[in-house]
């Protein structure tokens, strides 16, 4: 596949697998406020992925939709981190990981600003300004969960130590020749400011950062975790289920 497409569909999928497991939390969050935050972050997020594989499947050539893209591929077609595909049932989780990957899209999106793809920085010029609000939704929890009540700290310190092994995959270096065309972000680039911002939230909200291995990722490559299979017969079950069919 094409390096172009390839990095194009790692942001596409890192935001649509983000929106199906944000949707989970509607009618399941601790508030009423908080499932209209939660559901209006995946719809950001969906967004982001719709405007990405739209332009993922023009760059390809070969006539295939958003819809296309999203619903038939098999896993080993998807192309993001395992950070985002594996479930966040516990709501310590959700935060942990919202605060990981908005700061890590935070900066990638401020860099793709530049990015001689206009499309991509033309999606990075409305993106950014989403995840800088989905930064500070979680930074807001995770300070109140983690600067709470000692059974909050102990949950939400937990949360942390269970996202911690895969933030490194995020830093993958994309393809030198994007880089050096000016489409792509350099991943490795950004690791520095990415986790700057998490450890100040951290340090806020009295938690501790982790010491912990990574764990091996291959996600850009198509190598996934098992969740990611459960998640996509689900997300494309009715697609699948009814072919061609329009609504």
């Amino acid at each position: 596949m094409d390096a172009h497409v390839e990095y194009v569909l790692g942001l596409a999928d890192d935001a649509l697998v983000t929106a199906q497991r944000m949707g989970w939390w509607i009618s399941r969050a601790p508030e009423l406020e908080e499932d209209v935050a939660l559901a209006n972050i995946g719809l950001d997020q969906l967004g982001q992925a719709r405007s990405l594989l739209q332009h993922a499947g023009a760059l390809e050539g070969d006539g295939r939709t958003e819809d296309d893209l999203a619903y038939w591929r098999d896993d080993r077609d998807f192309r993001c981190v395992h950070l985002v595909e594996r479930p966040q049932t516990d709501f310590g989780v959700a935060m942990a990981r919202l605060l990981i990957l908005s700061a890590y899209q935070n900066e990638l999106y401020a860099a793709l600003l530049g990015s001689t793809d206009g499309v991509l920085s033309g999606v990075a010029g409305k993106a950014v300004k989403e995840v800088a609000y989905h930064l500070d939704h979680a930074h807001h929890w995770v300070v109140r969960l983690g600067d709470g009540t000692p059974e909050s700290h102990a949950r939400m310190q937990a949360a942390l130590d269970a996202e911690w092994p895969f933030v490194e995959e995020l830093f993958t270096p994309a393809d030198p020749a994007l880089v050096a065309s000016g489409v792509a972000a350099d991943p490795t680039a950004l690791r520095g400011a990415v986790l700057d911002r998490i450890a100040k939230v951290v340090a806020e909200a009295t938690l501790t950062l982790p010491e912990v291995a990574p764990r091996l990722g291959g996600g850009r490559e198509g190598r996934h975790t098992e969740q990611l299979g459960y998640l996509l017969a689900e997300m494309q079950h009715l697609a699948r289920s009814h072919p061609g069919a329009r609504w």
